[in-house]
């Protein structure tokens, strides 16, 4: 199938505005390549700290230097039911590395934090900034030159993004993720959210709100809502940096251990030292970046991939920017629908098709690059498949099923349920913000209403208790940029917001915060920028100016007396109270060198 024209057309354009940030990189990693296996260059006192403590085969083995070693990188706890299952893969990986005559290595851990647990708390402000953790940690672990390539265990929101960028670091060794899955289907999605809208209205208790949320995160392996964890992993495989059909299946069972036994002989395969040498840096490049902007569309996923995606591509040094999340929106069509933007959990999208049927067919479609370079091998039609065991418990690949097997769910092509991809940039006199549209009601992409300005989300919720909100609004919660405190969700604010959309009001959200992948039904423009504490229009902004958000024709304007909106001087976010405890006050010097939203809100900058 001919690449669709706005795909080739946005894929050139990156292509050619990268091209100098992309070569310097390249040629950066080329270098580093350039002494064969790094192991070679250490000398025979860093060689024997570097296997001291291993087995006499082991030792044996690395001491020759004829082998790979893999580093293994991992996010694991066991207090995070989408990491707890990583425990068991090292000796996994170590037991297919030695099979095959080769050794592995845990070569460090990431930290892995989950925004459920900090959400609305302190410890939500370091949620953003525990990427550019990750990423250091990941340079840290692989900067022994010990290793030949590398397996990353890592699922959740900050956790995979920053094992990539840190990966990229080292872009000349191969490098593949291996999930772990998601958890079994618990308390149905919509049941859960109903709970969670009563209890902001007082009419459930916290024990009943608690035994919902209970039912609903109940066992190792990812959430099973589709957030960030689960479009990081959709991310993976539509990028080429999963094995085939390994995404979606869960932990802890024969299959996973198969594909993570898998993983190990691949990683193996396409080191330097053998005929399929896949550098990480040269397999990810923009062909691969616009395939991830396109999955994420095609999937309702997260929003905080705008800050995410933008990051890594700026990683491998390829000038992402969200105009090119935009311009595909408006020709990727919605094809997959999972809670928050359905009632379907990302095990029933797996049961109808799952990866396979999805890449199928956007591939058929002309919406993916069919040539890009995978861990699996050349070609992301090899990704069309589903994986099993056979009778002799072998792992096997099948074709992917060609029709949906749920189209509540999952639908082809030419069935979608949007012809786009429901994600808006938004301009105008508050500066440039996105909105993710994909489960707001048609009636509800423009709004127009007088604000009711905050400064965290706490005193949201205590004015909608107090009734104050009950009419129609648009929600202005400033000082929540990356500058101003790390750029915390807020999640918390989706059931008020919810039940007053529900009440019949016009409601809609604008901030310089974030709503990640649990975005839902009301309105919100997120990511504003510039933020608040940076001087931006958000600063201006009074109780009662009138607010309008078209998420249509891609605007977000307050609607003031342009004379007295210019004589207007901002005010910005008192951000006192969010300088210093739990942790905060060791993370001011990211506050203080962190990029804008639309930039990817990293410190670590472009590596090129």
């Amino acid at each position: 199938m001919k690449l669709d024209p706005v795909v080739a057309q946005v894929t050139a354009a990156l292509r050619e505005r990268s091209a100098a940030s992309r070569a310097r990189y390249l040629a950066r990693i080329d270098a580093a390549r350039a002494g064969g296996v790094r192991r070679a260059a250490l000398s025979c006192g860093n060689l024997a700290h570097g296997f001291a403590a291993c087995g006499a085969a082991d030792k044996a083995a690395l001491r020759a230097g004829r082998t790979p070693n893999l580093a293994i990188v991992t996010a694991y706890n066991d207090m995070l039911s989408a990491h707890q299952p990583f425990e068991r893969f090292p000796a996994l990986i170590r037991a297919a590395a030695r099979e095959a005559g080769a050794t592995a290595q845990v070569a460090g851990g990431v930290p892995a934090m989950c925004d459920g647990i900090t959400q609305g708390r302190a410890g939500m402000q370091l949620s953003l900034f525990s990427r550019e953790v990750i990423a250091l940690a990941t340079a840290i672990a692989l900067s022994h030159d010990m290793f030949d390539a590398a397996l990353f265990l890592g699922v959740c929101d900050k956790i995979v993004p920053g094992l990539l960028i840190g990966a990229l670091a080292f872009g000349h060794l191969p490098a593949i993720f291996v999930p772990a899955g998601p958890m079994p289907s618990g308390l149905p999605n919509e049941a859960k959210a109903r709970v969670r809208q009563r209890h902001a209205e007082g009419q459930a208790t916290r024990e009943e709100l608690l035994d919902a949320e209970a039912q609903s995160y109940h066992a190792p392996g990812t959430c099973t809502f589709y957030g960030t964890a689960n479009s990081n992993q959709m991310l993976m495989e539509v990028m080429g940096l999963h094995l085939p059909g390994s995404t979606f299946v869960h932990p802890d069972t024969p299959l996973r251990d198969a594909l993570t036994a898998q993983a190990t002989r691949r990683a193996l395969q396409i080191t330097a030292l053998g005929q399929e040498y896949l550098p990480l840096g040269h397999l990810l490049d923009e062909r691969a970046i616009v395939n991830g902007v396109v999955g994420l569309h095609a999937t309702g996923g997260s929003t905080n991939h705008l800050l995410h995606l933008v990051a890594i591509a700026r990683a491998a040094g390829i000038d992402l920017r969200w105009d090119d999340f935009d311009a595909l929106s408006n020709v990727v069509p919605l094809l997959a629908r999972m809670y928050p933007n359905g009632s379907a959990d990302v095990n029933h999208f797996h049961a109808a098709g799952g990866m396979g049927f999805l890449i199928g067919e956007l591939l058929d479609g002309g919406l993916l690059h069919a040539d890009i370079a995978t861990v699996a091998g050349p070609g992301l039609q090899r990704y069309r498949v589903h994986v099993k065991l056979d009778a002799g418990a072998m792992l096997q690949q099948v074709p992917a099923p060609v029709h949906s097997g749920d189209a509540n769910v999952l639908r082809p092509l030419a069935a979608p349920f949007r012809r786009d991809g429901g994600l808006r940039v938004l301009d105008g006199n508050l500066g440039r913000a996105v909105v993710k549209v994909s489960s707001v009601p048609e009636d509800r992409l423009v709004v127009e209403a007088p604000a009711r300005v905050f400064d965290d989300q706490q005193q949201v919720r205590v004015a909608f208790a107090r009734g104050e909100l009950d009419r129609d609004v648009v929600v202005v919660v400033r000082g929540q940029g990356p500058r101003a405190n790390g750029m915390p969700e807020l999640h918390q604010l989706t059931p008020a917001l919810s039940v007053l959309q529900a009440r019949g009001h016009r409601v809609a959200l604008v901030t310089d915060g974030r709503m990640s992948g649990a975005s839902g039904k009301v309105p919100a423009a997120i990511h504003l920028t510039p933020e608040a504490l940076a001087g931006g229009a958000i600063a201006r902004l009074r109780d009662g100016d009138r607010v309008r958000l078209d998420a249509l024709g891609g605007r977000l304007d307050v609607l003031v007396d342009a004379q007295e909106w210019q004589a207007r001087v901002p005010v910005p976010p008192d951000t006192a109270a969010d300088q210093a405890g739990c942790g905060r006050e060791l993370f001011a010097l990211l506050r203080a060198q962190v990029a804008a939203a639309d930039l990817g809100a990293g410190v670590l900058g472009e590596s090129a």
